[in-house]
């Protein structure tokens, strides 16, 4: 299955201009963090330098590996100057693990609720 099924269409949301909102699959591994990558990055370029803030939710994410975690970092090292990358995910879940686990948490803002880490 092509990863192209498994990322929604964005959205921005009313009333927060600069702001893009990405759910991300189910799960995120070697079997499709490569074709996420050009997939978000085209999303985030598509606003320009309108982007200011680039969420993506991890809340569905049942399963991430290592790759998911580069995945993020490779997105946020991409994206223009001055553009950030926040995510959510669920406390309980196991992207906030990995994320925790790798450290990665310490470089990029998570959030436990998407209206959160849309407004911040």
């Amino acid at each position: 299955m092509s990863a192209v099924t498994f990322l929604p269409n964005p959205t921005e949301p009313r009333g927060l201009p600069g702001r893009v909102h990405l759910t991300m699959p189910a799960e995120i591994d070697f079997c499709n963090a490569a074709e996420l990558l050009p997939l978000v990055l085209s999303e985030a370029r598509a606003r320009g330098d309108r982007l200011e803030v680039l969420v993506l939710d991890l809340t569905a994410t049942s399963f991430m590996d290592s790759q998911g975690v580069r995945l993020v970092n490779d997105i946020r090292h991409r994206l223009r100057p001055g553009a950030q990358v926040r995510l959510v995910a669920r406390t309980e879940g196991v992207a906030s693990r990995v994320l925790e686990l790798t450290g990665l948490r310490r470089d990029v803002p998570v959030y436990d609720d998407l209206a959160e880490a849309l407004a911040s």
